[in-house]
């Protein structure tokens, strides 16, 4: 789905309008992690989760830190639910998998080490310490209660930071959060503006970089295309590259896109003389 715009205005009537139907939502997700059994596992397990709905930036932080664990001498596994997969799990991603089967993430993430997708994130995590996995990296799991984390990071976006500060659907959050906070450890502020309150809670800041291909992208004429939370996120990222975007299409956040949409892209770019970039 694409963000409503009111979720960004704290004062919209809409927001207001829909603050009952918040409770409610919000209620449902504190008896979930009231009644978790929170399991552990014998390895350190780390979630990076976030306390928006989407396109704060979680999926970036989690190959950066499998990166770097694995920079250290450990070998992190990936567990994930697998959104939009068909695949209940356990099942260790192959590159056989495609995101029809176990989501389109887990496909990303499957390029920068092992990845488990369970919608049981707890036996997702005992298939993975099964498999060798000395550190558990668990993508999204804050309002999860299946594991107990040794260390919690909420990814939010500087830019847009937690919105207009309600819980959906009258905005953006998925709890409140005082309650998303009071189970992190460490925020991490991704971008370059914008003020982020977290209160006791220590706050890092990060900046997405794209990885090297070895594409010499300067000077390129792009028709971009992008399903993600925030697209423009994306469409910034090439023109700090030095592409020339001529064109950009956004879709919603995890949209299948079909293969003659894609088709007519290719040939939208081809009339523009522009690159089709996703």
């Amino acid at each position: 789905m694409r963000p409503p715009s009111f979720w960004n205005r704290p004062n919209s009537v809409l927001g207001l309008c829909l603050t009952p139907l918040s409770w409610i939502y919000g209620a449902a997700t504190a008896w979930r992690l009231r009644t978790g059994t929170r399991l552990r596992v014998g390895v350190p397990v780390i979630c990076v989760g976030n306390i928006n709905m989407g396109g704060t930036g979680k999926t970036p932080t989690t190959i950066d830190l499998v990166m770097r664990l694995t920079a250290m001498g450990k070998r992190p596994f990936v567990v994930s639910r697998g959104y939009g997969g068909s695949m209940v799990g356990p099942v260790m991603v192959t590159p056989a998998h495609t995101a029809d089967d176990v989501g389109d993430e887990p496909v990303l993430l499957s390029g920068f080490g092992p990845v488990c997708v369970s919608r049981d994130r707890a036996e997702g995590a005992e298939m993975a310490v099964a498999a060798g996995a000395d550190v558990i990296v668990l993508d999204d799991g804050l309002q999860n209660p299946a594991l107990a984390y040794d260390l919690t990071i909420t990814v939010v976006d500087r830019h847009i930071g937690f919105g207009n500060g309600r819980v959906f659907p009258a905005g953006p959050l998925r709890e409140s959060v005082k309650r998303g906070l009071s189970r992190t450890d460490i925020v991490m502020a991704i971008g370059t503006k914008g003020e982020i309150a977290t209160g006791d809670v220590p706050l890092m800041t990060g900046v997405l970089k794209p990885l090297q291909t070895g594409m010499d992208w300067d000077g390129l004429h792009a028709y971009a295309f992008a399903g993600i939370g925030r697209p423009e996120k994306f469409f910034n990222t090439l023109r700090g590259l030095g592409v020339k975007v001529i064109e950009t299409r956004e879709f919603g956040d995890h949209q299948k896109i079909p293969e003659a949409m894609l088709k007519r892209l290719d040939a939208d770019a081809w009339a523009k003389g522009a690159q089709l970039v996703t």
